[in-house]
């Protein structure tokens, strides 16, 4: 894609409602974001059956992005099980199949404990544009997790936006406290 491609590309974007008010960050800021990620992050999705109409919105969402979405399951509406998705879902990011990962059940809450299991996995249920962005700029979280009984599409597909043109900070107080996230990971693997 040309310099003048891409930036048709994001502007296109910003004119369809692509910039959203209120996250922090600044409108240079995204743009630059998203013209430098070129709309081509792989992302693995995965839910269970409570979240599996709301996981095939933001399969096709990511695709008008530009992103590449690994579907992971559910493939349906019959009743499965939210650990199977957040195993798969971190697996593919672990094993580094995918840049992030988005989890939806029923509430969020499921999939992100179940996520959180991961050692190297930060995932956060982020139903709000503040939660998206700053979990992404201070803790680095790399699983978004999603409620689809709790937030509608549209919501849901401005908090997926947000949370791929945010990238963490790099300042040294986050940096630290990562470090010390991973040390009590790795202090518990070895204990177990």
């Amino acid at each position: 894609m040309s310099f003048e491609q891409g930036w048709q590309n994001i502007e296109t974007r910003i004119k369809s409602k692509w910039f959203i008010p209120h996250t922090g960050l600044g409108y240079f800021q995204l743009l630059f974001n998203e013209y430098m990620k070129g709309g081509n992050m792989i992302i693995a999705i995965g839910s269970d059956h409570g979240g599996y109409h709301l996981k095939n919105v933001i399969i096709q969402f990511l695709k008008t992005l530009g992103h590449e979405a690994h579907d992971l399951g559910a493939h349906s509406d019959e009743p499965s099980d939210y650990p199977d998705s957040a195993l798969a879902v971190s697996q593919n990011v672990l094993l580094k199949k995918a840049e992030r990962g988005i989890l939806i059940c029923g509430s969020g809450v499921g999939t992100c404990v179940a996520a959180n299991k991961f050692p190297g996995i930060r995932a956060a249920i982020c139903h709000d544009s503040f939660s998206a962005h700053q979990g992404v700029e201070d803790d680095n979280i790399n699983v978004l997790c999603l409620g689809a009984r709790v937030i509608g599409s549209e919501l849901a597909k401005d908090i997926v936006r947000i949370w791929l043109a945010a990238e963490f900070s790099g300042a040294e107080r986050h940096v630290r406290r990562l470090e010390k996230v991973e040390q009590i990971e790795n202090e518990f693997i070895r204990k177990s």
